[in-house]
C-alpha cells in the first residue's frame, strides 16, 4: 500500500487511492505534487487537486502538472495528454468561498447556471452552456445521482461541504463517458478520503434564524478506512414561504490492497421547505418534502487489465403540496434507480483502450405521474393513511461502449462510441460517437477540439405530470444534440488563461411553455441551438512577486451565450430552455489580511434572457416581467489553523433585490459566522 510522505524537497506528495474509478475526471495514477487551483473560473484539461497549506516557493516547485493523470475519458490520461477541458473547484477554493452549500459554490463557475429558490441549495436547478437542469449529469464519486422524476431533485446532495475534496465540471456532451443523461455536461463531486483518523465538528449561525451544524469522524487502520458525517441546517427564510430544514448523513469506506481497491458509500438526506410559487405564481404557499437514500460499491482490479465495476441504488421520496395548509394539489412520488457499470481498460503500444457495458433501470410509483394502475395493483404510500400510489412507469437503459486513445508526443486523439437502447423507445440501438483532439505546440500551450453526440430521455414529469396549470406530454420525443467545442489554453506557474467556444445543435429539445396568457404550461419539443464563448484566467500573485505579497490570487471569467430557434411557433412564456444566461461575469480575489487572517471577495454579474410572471391577486392573473441584470458582491473573512477554523461571511453585501427564478425575490444581505474544530486521533 502506498503511503503519503514528504519528499526530500519538502513538497507534499500524495499517492493514496491514486487510480480509482470514482475520481472520474481526476483519476490519479502517478505521484503528483499538490497545487491550488482557481475557484470556478479555472478551465483546465482535467487538472485535479488535493489541497494542503503550502507556501509560495513550495507551490511553485510543485507545479509539475504533466505528471497528473486525469480522465474525461474512459481511461486515465496525464494532463499533458488529455483532450478534455474540465473546471476543478479544489478544497482550498471551497474553504475560501463565502458559501455554505455545493449549489452556492457552483455559482462562481463561469459556465454554470445555478437558479435557486432558497438558501443552502434548497430547490436548486443547475445547468451548463444554456441547457436545462434535466440535461446535466450529477455524480458522487463517479456514481450517477440523476433523478428520472425531475431534475429539480438531482441537486439534493446527500453530502455536506465538509465531506468534499473537490468538484469537477465537464462542459459539453459526454454520453460515451457518463451515459445518455450527460447531455450538456457532467458535474462530479469527489469526497474527502482522509487517511488520518480524526474527529471534527462545525457550527454556524446567521440572519433569518439560520443554523448549520455537523460532525465528522474518520477511523483508518491499515488498508481499511471508514468515515461518517452528519449535518443539520435550518432557517426561517429570507422571503415569504422560504423556510427550510435539512438533514444529511454520509458514510464511506475504502479498502486498498495490491490486488484490488474497493470503495463503498451510503448517503441519506431529508429536506422540507416552503416552495414559494414553485409550479404556479398563483400559489405562493406551496410546500415540499424530499428524502433520498443512496448506496454504491465500486472496485478496481490491478494488473494489465483493469476491471472497474460499479453497482448503485438510489431512492427518492417526494411529497408535494400546492397549498401548504390543505391537501389541494397534493402529490406523492417514489423513484427507484438501480445501476451497474462494468468498465475495463488496458494499455498497449497503440494507446489506451476501454470497453464495457452499463445498465440502468429507472422506475416510479406516484399519485400523479405514470401509467394508470388497476385497483388491485395499488401500492400504499408508506406512513400515510388511506393514500395509495395509483400510477407507475419503468424503463431500462442499456449502453455498450468502446473507446481508444492515441497518444503521440504533441497530439492526443480520443475517440469512442456508445450504442444505446432504452425500453421506453423502440428497443433499437442507436449510436452516439465522439472524438476529442488536443495539440501541444510548445510548453504551456494547448489547443482543443471535439465533436460529440448525445441523447436524453424525457423525465417522468415531462411525460405525465398533470395539474390545473401543468400538462405533461406522453408523446414527447427524446432530446438529441450534436456539439462542437474549440479552445486554447496557456498556463505558467503565475497565470492560467483559457478561451473557448461551443456550438450545440439541438433536436427535439424539451421545454415547459405557455402559448398564451391564460394557458397552462405544456411540455413540447423544439429545435434549439445554443452557441457561446467562454473566457477564464487566474493570476497567482505570489508566483510573480514572492511569498511576502499579501495578494494570493485573482480569478476572472466571462461567458456569453446566444440561442437560435428553428421553428415559428409563437410562445408566450418559456419556463426553462429559453431562460438562459446571455452574459455572466465572475471575479474573485483572495488575499492575506494579517497573519493567518485571510479574506476573499467574490463579484458576480448576470443578465438572463426571459421573463417571470408577477402574479396580482386582485386581478387573478400574472403579468410578464423581464429579468433584470444584477450584480452581487460576497465577502468572507477566515482564520485557519491545523486544529480550528473561524469565519464570518456576508452574501449580497449591498442588499440587492433581484429575481433569478420565477417571481421569487432572492435574499438580501445575509450574514453568517461559524467555527470548525478538528482533533487528530
Amino acid at each position: 500500500m502506498n503511503k503519503n510522505k514528504f519528499t526530500e524537497r519538502g513538497v507534499y506528495r500524495w499517492k493514496q487511492f491514486s487510480h480509482k474509478p470514482y475520481a472520474v475526471f481526476c483519476s490519479l495514477k502517478r505521484e503528483f505534487n499538490i497545487g491550488v487551483l482557481a475557484v470556478a473560473t479555472v478551465y483546465s484539461a482535467g487538472v485535479g487537486t488535493a489541497t494542503a497549506q503550502v507556501d509560495a516557493p513550495a507551490l511553485q516547485q510543485s507545479y509539475e502538472l504533466e505528471e497528473i493523470e486525469v480522465t474525461g475519458t474512459r481511461v486515465p490520461l496525464t494532463e499533458s495528454e488529455s483532450a478534455k477541458m474540465v473546471t476543478v473547484l479544489s478544497r482550498a477554493d471551497i474553504q475560501a468561498a463565502a458559501v455554505q452549500s455545493i449549489n452556492d459554490l457552483l455559482k462562481y463557475a463561469v459556465g454554470v447556471d445555478v437558479r435557486q429558490r432558497g438558501e443552502m441549495g434548497i430547490q436548486t436547478d443547475i445547468s451548463v452552456r444554456g441547457g436545462t437542469f434535466d440535461q446535466l449529469t450529477i455524480l458522487l464519486n463517479g456514481v450517477n445521482l440523476t433523478n428520472p422524476q425531475t431534475g429539480h431533485h438531482t441537486a439534493d446532495f446527500p453530502v455536506s461541504m465538509d465531506d468534499i475534496e473537490r468538484i469537477e465540471v465537464l462542459e459539453g456532451p459526454a454520453a460515451r463517458v457518463f451515459g445518455t443523461s450527460a447531455f450538456t455536461g457532467a458535474i462530479n463531486i469527489v469526497t474527502r478520503n482522509d487517511r488520518q483518523s480524526h474527529v471534527s465538528a462545525h457550527a454556524a449561525g446567521g440572519s433569518y434564524g439560520y443554523f448549520n451544524g455537523g460532525a465528522r469522524v474518520n477511523y483508518t487502520r491499515g488498508a481499511l478506512s471508514n468515515q461518517v458525517s452528519g449535518q443539520f441546517g435550518r432557517s426561517d427564510g429570507a422571503t415569504e414561504n422560504s423556510d427550510f430544514r435539512v438533514a444529511r448523513s454520509y458514510y464511506q469506506g475504502t479498502y486498498t490492497s495490491q490486488e484490488v481497491d474497493v470503495r463503498w458509500q451510503l448517503g441519506i438526506s431529508n429536506q422540507a421547505f416552503g416552495a414559494n410559487t414553485f409550479y404556479s405564481a398563483a400559489f405562493p404557499d406551496q410546500y415540499e418534502e424530499l428524502r433520498r437514500y443512496f448506496v454504491s460499491i465500486q472496485a478496481e482490479t490491478k494488473g494489465k487489465l483493469h476491471f472497474t465495476p460499479t453497482l448503485y441504488w438510489n431512492r427518492t421520496h417526494d411529497h408535494y403540496k400546492l397549498q401548504r395548509t390543505t391537501n389541494y394539489g397534493e402529490n406523492y412520488h417514489m423513484t427507484d434507480v438501480y445501476g451497474a457499470n462494468l468498465n475495463a481498460y488496458f494499455n498497449t503500444s497503440l494507446g489506451k483502450t476501454a470497453f464495457g457495458v452499463e445498465l440502468r433501470n429507472e422506475g416510479i410509483l406516484s399519485t400523479n405521474v405514470g401509467k394508470i394502475l388497476s385497483e388491485e395493483e395499488y401500492v400504499k404510500v408508506s406512513g400515510e393513511d388511506g393514500i395509495y400510489f395509483n400510477k407507475k412507469d419503468n424503463r431500462t437503459n442499456i449502453s455498450y461502449y468502446a473507446e481508444h486513445n492515441i497518444l503521440l508526443s504533441k497530439v492526443t486523439i480520443s475517440m469512442g462510441v456508445m450504442a444505446n437502447m432504452n425500453t421506453a423507445l423502440d428497443h433499437k440501438y442507436r449510436l452516439y460517437p465522439g472524438i476529442d483532439i488536443s495539440y501541444r505546440p510548445t510548453t504551456g500551450w494547448k489547443l482543443f477540439a471535439s465533436w460529440n453526440k448525445a441523447l436524453r430521455m424525457p423525465t417522468f414529469t415531462d411525460l405525465y405530470y398533470k395539474s390545473d396549470n401543468l400538462l405533461g406530454n406522453i408523446g414527447l420525443k427524446p432530446e438529441e444534440t450534436e456539439a462542437i467545442n474549440l479552445g486554447v489554453r496557456f498556463r505558467k506557474p503565475y497565470i492560467d488563461v483559457y478561451l473557448g467556444g461551443f456550438y450545440n445543435k439541438g433536436k427535439n429539445m424539451i421545454d415547459w411553455v405557455k402559448y398564451h396568457a391564460d394557458d397552462a404550461y405544456h411540455t413540447a419539443n423544439f429545435e434549439l441551438d445554443n452557441m457561446g464563448l467562454e473566457f477564464a484566467t487566474t493570476l497567482y500573485f505570489k508566483q510573480l512577486f514572492g511569498e511576502n505579497c499579501f495578494l494570493d490570487k485573482l480569478n476572472i471569467g466571462y461567458a456569453y451565450i446566444h440561442q437560435k430557434r428553428h421553428d415559428d411557433v409563437v410562445i408566450y412564456k418559456s419556463s426553462y430552455a429559453s431562460e438562459y444566461l446571455r452574459h455572466k461575469f465572475v471575479a474573485r480575489l483572495e488575499h492575506r489580511v494579517w497573519k493567518r487572517l485571510h479574506a476573499s471577495w467574490a463579484f458576480r454579474f448576470q443578465d438572463r434572457v426571459g421573463s417571470y410572471e408577477e402574479y396580482k391577486e386582485a386581478e387573478k392573473t400574472g403579468t410578464l416581467v423581464a429579468y433584470s441584470p444584477f450584480c452581487l458582491l460576497d465577502a468572507k473573512l477566515f482564520w485557519n489553523t491545523e486544529k480550528y477554523n473561524l469565519f464570518v461571511e456576508a452574501t449580497n453585501l449591498f442588499d440587492r433585490t433581484y429575481h433569478d427564478h420565477g417571481n421569487i425575490p432572492q435574499p438580501g444581505l445575509w450574514l453568517k459566522a461559524g467555527v470548525k474544530y478538528r482533533i487528530n486521533l
